[in-house]
């Protein structure tokens, strides 16, 4: 086996390698493929391309590498190009397709540039022993290869054995491919949605767009981390403000409970008798009692609490006896007035101060019933109790059954404590005693400026019913009213109807001591001194009023009945 030192042929005798030279490499003219000259020998080739096309030939072979048209030998460096017809339209293909890339190239030229390829390498290896032989440079050994390896069509592979031959055909061809933009190539062109990355295989272009949804999971990802931490955070942050604002809150509603508990004589500090030795010892340090006084109030003080009765010190009798007489004889401002039954003045003491005004009102009441015969039935064999035997009365009406609502609130114990009573405790106690009663709640002002003349009105109806007459005084038999209002209560013993058809309520207060209601019983009263008990429709704005008025007697059924009544009692509404 014989093989050509020129193109590296295998021919199985001499005979056929004279052959092979003299058709192959003798008869076939030797072309420059740059400038298309002719008629010269190899070697006067070669330096014809190194010295005329030197720096052409180096652009070419830089622009078939750009455009992948050509590779690059990594072992050797050496420069690979394709010469002649190839070269021609390669050139052709670049300049009409500017974008021209191997992601935009056609499938099929990819592949033929990698036959193409493989053919030079296996020309190198011929050309590489030729340049032994004839002491070329590495740069003629590679335009030799390059001008020497077959050409092939880079659009259907067609192998031609002439330049010239593949020139045609690939004009003849392919011409419409040379001259169709790339735009308009029948090749499909993918666009990517998100970054407009063009690709012509529609698998890659998945994994592109596959690639931007995973970053973009990735980014939303941890976009959702963060925004998860922070609403995480923000909850943390509700929760411990909400869990202050409770604690707050909760704070200052104890405090507030705590307040009115004091106020209202539940908080546990003791009841009158302990508030009497206190206060008395007080007294005594400040030098205003002496200790003897001291010893002695107090034994009369444990004797009232055995028996149960009030002492009597803090008692004014005789108040209404002397208004009688003061009406009858001045007062010329005053068209008439009527009075209610006898009725003791009661004060408060040292032991209650501050929280005894209603046991000191329901006192005042029931000294003006004990005084009425016709309530001896209900009330016969009783005297004016002491506080805290009130206290224990009211706690013995709730045993009853009476009020359970109001025995509730109060926690079913009033004594030993300096728990404030008001209308529902007194309708409580008189009701147990079978004390006809009822309450009258006016609930709101029924006059400018907050006034309650609806109140007047009815005290001046309650005691003008047993009119007779036409008398300036008139004396009744209704017992005395008891007034509640927010934080006092006080008892209602007459009204007046002045000159100029005003009314004027007249009122003992348990606040005023009986020093200044012993003025009131001296012979020449003068007006001044019944200022503290006159009281006109202007000094009367609290803005809720309730009045227990006493209505006779009641028989033992309709006791149980009031009681019955009492577990869902609502108290009479003036509107």
């Amino acid at each position: 086996m014989l093989s050509c030192d020129i193109c590296g042929e295998t021919v199985t005798s001499e005979p056929d390698m004279k052959a092979h030279l003299l058709v192959v490499h003798m008869e076939n003219e030797v072309i420059c493929p740059f400038c298309k000259l002719s008629g010269v020998n190899y070697d006067e080739m070669c330096f014809h391309i190194e010295t005329a096309h030197f720096e052409q030939n180096t652009l070419e072979e830089r622009n078939l590498d750009t455009t992948q048209y050509g590779t690059l030998n990594n072992k050797d460096n050496s420069l690979q190009s394709t010469v002649g017809v190839n070269l021609s339209i390669h050139s052709a293909c670049a300049s009409n397709h500017p974008k021209g890339s191997a992601q935009s190239l056609p499938e099929d030229t990819l592949k033929h540039n990698e036959v193409y390829s493989e053919n030079l390498s296996e020309s190198r290896k011929f050309l590489k022993s030729r340049g032994k032989q004839s002491g070329l440079s590495e740069m003629k050994e590679s335009i030799y290869e390059t001008m020497y390896s077959p050409p092939e069509c880079p659009f259907c592979g067609k192998i031609e054995e002439y330049g010239q031959d593949m020139e045609t055909h690939v004009k003849t061809k392919h011409a419409s491919l040379l001259d169709t933009p790339l735009k308009d190539c029948d090749q499909p062109f993918y666009d990517c949605p998100m970054c407009g990355l063009i690709c012509t295989n529609y698998d890659i272009l998945q994994e592109h767009v596959d690639l931007h949804l995973e970053e973009s999971n990735i980014r939303q990802g941890m976009d959702r981390v963060q925004c998860s931490s922070d609403l995480e955070l923000a909850h943390q942050l509700q929760r411990e403000e909400d869990s202050k604002r409770r604690s707050e809150e909760s704070r200052q509603e104890m405090e507030e409970f705590q307040k009115l508990q004091r106020q209202y004589g539940l908080d546990n500090s003791g009841g009158y008798k302990q508030q009497q030795l206190r206060n008395m010892e007080i007294e005594v340090n400040k030098g205003r009692m002496l200790p003897s006084e001291f010893h002695r109030r107090k034994a009369d003080m444990m004797e009232s609490l055995a028996l149960g009765t009030d002492d009597g010190k803090t008692k004014t009798s005789g108040i209404i006896e002397a208004l009688q007489r003061y009406y009858q004889n001045a007062a010329t401002d005053v068209r008439r007035v009527w009075l209610s039954a006898v009725v003791d003045h009661f004060h408060s003491s040292l032991g209650d101060k501050g929280w005894g005004c209603g046991y000191r009102n329901f006192q005042m009441l029931l000294s003006s019933l004990l005084q009425n015969d016709a309530y001896d039935d209900c009330l016969k064999g009783m005297s004016v109790p002491c506080i805290p035997k009130i206290q224990s009365m009211i706690e013995d009406a709730w045993k009853e059954g009476f009020d359970p609502q109001g025995a509730s609130q109060l926690n079913n114990k009033l004594q030993g404590t300096k728990a404030w009573i008001g209308a529902c405790e007194v309708y409580t106690l008189l009701t147990s005693l079978r004390v006809k009663c009822r309450i009258i709640d006016f609930h709101k002002s029924t006059g400018p400026s907050g006034t309650h003349p609806r109140l007047f009105e009815w005290i001046l109806n309650y005691y003008s019913s047993e009119r007779e007459g036409n008398p300036k005084v008139v004396c009744t038999s209704k017992p005395p009213i008891y007034l509640q209002h927010q934080g006092h209560s006080r008892t209602i013993v007459g009204i007046e109807e002045r000159k100029n058809r005003t009314l004027c309520l007249l009122i003992f207060d348990p606040g005023c001591p009986s020093r200044e209601m012993q003025k009131l019983l001296k012979q020449d009263i003068e007006a001044s001194g019944l200022k503290q008990l006159r009281k006109f429709v202007g000094n009367l704005k609290h803005k809720q009023y309730q009045i227990v008025a006493v209505e006779g007697a009641l028989s033992s059924e309709e006791k149980v009945a009031r009681r019955q009544a009492s577990q869902v009692f609502t108290a009479e509404k003036i509107p």
